[in-house]
């Protein structure tokens, strides 16, 4: 099933922890995406890496014990709504980092 430019970077065979960018330019981040899903609950860390890998921003789900079927149907269709406001946004304007504690970090500055 496809949904939204994303692109998965891990599979959570070890541990269930999945991360994933947004592949292709578009008018959110993942910094967007985290901040509007908070609005039922989800928190979904988004980042940057560290040095030399600092333009790769990442959004990070950890599936914790309990989560069910029913809940994970509920995420996909918070990602599929808030998907849907940006669409429905072109002029919306995307940031490039976080806002929260642990919302995400600034990327490094070069130079």
């Amino acid at each position: 099933m496809k949904l939204g430019p994303f692109e998965l970077l891990t599979e959570g065979h070890d541990i269930p922890v999945f991360a994933f960018k947004i592949k292709e330019p578009t008018n959110y981040t993942v910094f967007d995406l985290s901040e509007r899903l908070r609005d039922r609950g989800w928190i979904l860390p988004a980042y940057t890496f560290p040095e030399h890998l600092e333009d790769l921003a990442v959004l990070r789900v950890v599936v914790r014990d309990g989560f069910s079927h029913d809940m994970a149907h509920m995420l996909l269709n918070d990602l599929r709504r808030h998907l849907q406001f940006f669409e429905s946004q072109p002029g919306y304007k995307p940031k490039l980092t976080g806002g929260g504690d642990s919302h995400g970090i600034a990327p490094r500055k070069k130079g």
